[in-house]
């Protein structure tokens, strides 16, 4: 019973730590988030996804989508199933498949606030750089028959979509306000004196540039989506906070230290193996690789983790399967595993290198 208590007990605290210093960054990207998603068109969207439109659109196009969507790599299937059925390419399909989970706006700003903007910035760099090499790849070695895709493309700007609107810079004005929100919120270098007046004013403006680019619809809209994002992650996210916190209590640190501590190709594979294999919904990855940061990870691992763990899992491999087709899954799983692990091991010797010279300046 006195293990159960304390395995309660510190659950309860790192959810109370998580609530006390980083809920107030997560909010305001759910916020951004529902906005995204609820306001851009995303059936319009997809016409510059095609396999015939140009790169120049169609791979930025998908990285833009991915990073509105703050979803697990299992509920990303239904989208990226969607848009391949709506006549999108591979190789951009492909984009959108890995970005989303891997990083969208909430796993980006999680991981700042959780972790460190360091780890943050490698996570979404690297992200980017994968999931564009994975897409042209697979479409260059898996070309694609006329009948596996639509032949609904385009050429004209990426964010064209918001032309037609008369309150287009209107709405630009919105996301570019509510951006400001999210990072002025998140920055780890403002003191709480600094950023109640300036989020105050932020949202004084915010108020005020909505009243131009929304009517009462797109309004309704805007807070039904952020709505979900909130009712479906925020549960998920404090189970997971609170979970990892249990787990806190139970894994020795001497074990983690001693086998995972280092940035070896041994550890760092393992850990990108371990986050294949495991499967966590959209941002609880984050709690765990604090966890693990906590019991004596190395930096070369965690960065691995953190960039194959949202990506893969057993269910989302079943199902792209199925979608995709074995030979083509086989390089989209290995190439993530290759690329992850390779990351993994230059971020841990390039962190090795930085501390030593820090080490050495300051003595």
């Amino acid at each position: 019973m006195s293990v159960f208590l304390e395995l309660l007990q510190g659950g309860w605290e790192t959810i109370q730590e998580y609530l006390l210093a980083h809920l107030p960054f997560v909010i305001p990207a759910f916020f951004l988030a529902g906005a995204l998603y609820a306001l851009f068109p995303k059936e319009k969207i997809l016409r510059y996804l095609g396999p015939t439109s140009p790169r120049r659109y169609a791979y930025p196009m998908a990285v833009a989508g991915g990073l509105c969507l703050a979803v697990c790599s299992c509920t990303i299937l239904p989208l990226f199933a969607g848009i391949r059925k709506s006549g999108a390419g591979l190789g951009p399909a492909v984009v959108f498949l890995y970005t989303a989970p891997a990083t969208n706006v909430l796993a980006v700003i999680y991981t700042s606030s959780l972790i460190g903007w360091d780890v943050a910035l490698a996570r979404i760099i690297l992200s980017i750089v994968f999931a564009i090499f994975i897409g042209i790849t697979m479409s260059a070695i898996f070309p694609e028959k006329a009948a596996e895709a639509g032949s609904d493309g385009a050429s004209s700007g990426a964010f064209a979509v918001l032309n037609d609107a008369k309150t287009s810079g209107w709405l630009w004005a919105f996301f570019l306000v509510l951006l400001a929100i999210l990072l002025w919120g998140a920055s780890p270098v403002l003191d709480l004196v600094w950023k109640l007046p300036g989020l105050a004013v932020l949202i004084i403006a915010l108020v005020l540039v909505a009243r131009k680019a929304l009517n009462r619809d797109s309004f309704r809209s805007w807070m039904r989506e952020t709505w979900f994002f909130v009712r479906t992650i925020l549960p998920l996210l404090l189970a997971g906070v609170f979970v990892a916190g249990m787990l806190r209590e139970v894994i020795p640190s001497e074990f983690v230290g001693k086998y995972f501590g280092g940035s070896t190709l041994g550890a760092t594979l393992a850990a990108v193996l371990f986050g294949v294999v495991a499967y966590f919904p959209t941002l609880v990855e984050v709690p765990t690789a604090r966890l693990f940061l906590d019991l004596g990870v190395g930096m070369g691992p965690l960065v691995a983790y953190l960039l194959s763990d949202p990506v893969l899992s057993l269910p989302s491999i079943l199902v792209v399967r199925k979608m995709i087709g074995n030979k083509r899954l086989i390089w989209y799983v290995g190439v993530i595993i290759v690329c992850c692990t390779a990351a993994g091991l230059i971020y841990g010797a390039v962190y090795s290198w930085y501390s030593l010279v820090k080490r050495i300046w300051h003595s």
